[in-house]
């Protein structure tokens, strides 16, 4: 049996080894980590900056579509009128960027005839566009363009033209916008014998 001394060197001895056992669990624990921090590009002053998409402004009323078909624009029988050699243009497309191609995109009609001869186009286009935008239009014919008269009377009808390789012609009537456009306008009094007829076939209001 173990003497007294020996019980308490054991108890001791014990006693240690669970103090060091407790140390080195202790010691095993896993640190904490540090909390994550909130991704994000960094802007100024250590803030989070969200980029931000710019809007596209519209205008705030929609175009009315014109309902009308490049033979009712212009009929084969006035065509024939100003000038025999014009038939239609079937490979045409109004080019991007022009107006024709805005009227297009208006939910106008945009039309071309191809002189057999010379090969010179005639583009005439008819868009209603929306009411927000025809001051506008207005105001950047009279900038880039001469007034014309004769192709109605002022103001019920507003006429414009500009000369160029292709001279081109714009007429505003009620809520209307036609633009014409062709080389063989080399001025004004050229489109008139045109854009009488097509006056004559648009709804004036």
């Amino acid at each position: 049996m173990p003497s007294t001394t020996r019980r308490s060197a054991l108890l001791t001895a014990t006693t240690a080894l669970g103090l060091v056992a407790a140390l080195a669990l202790t010691g095993c624990s896993p640190s904490a980590k540090p909390a994550a921090s909130p991704s994000g590009t960094a802007a100024a002053g250590g803030t989070t900056s969200t980029p931000v998409a710019t809007p596209v402004p519209t205008p705030s009323d929609p175009p009315t579509p014109v309902g009308l078909t490049c033979d009712q624009v212009l009929t084969a029988d006035q065509l024939y009128a100003f000038n025999p050699n014009y038939g239609a243009d079937p490979g045409y497309a109004p080019k991007d960027g022009s107006l024709e191609k805005k009227i297009a995109d208006w939910q106008g009609v945009a039309c071309a005839w191809l002189n057999q001869t010379s090969g010179d186009v005639i583009e005439v286009a008819v868009a209603k566009p929306p009411a927000s935008e025809l001051e506008g239009l207005k105001n950047a014919a009279i900038t880039n363009a001469k007034p014309v008269p004769t192709y109605g009377v002022p103001p019920t009808v507003e006429g414009y033209f500009e000369p160029g390789t292709a001279g081109q012609v714009q007429v505003f009537r009620g809520g209307y916008w036609i633009v014409a456009e062709s080389p063989a306008f080399f001025e004004p009094g050229d489109a008139a014998p045109l854009m009488e007829p097509v006056l004559g076939n648009v709804p004036a209001t």
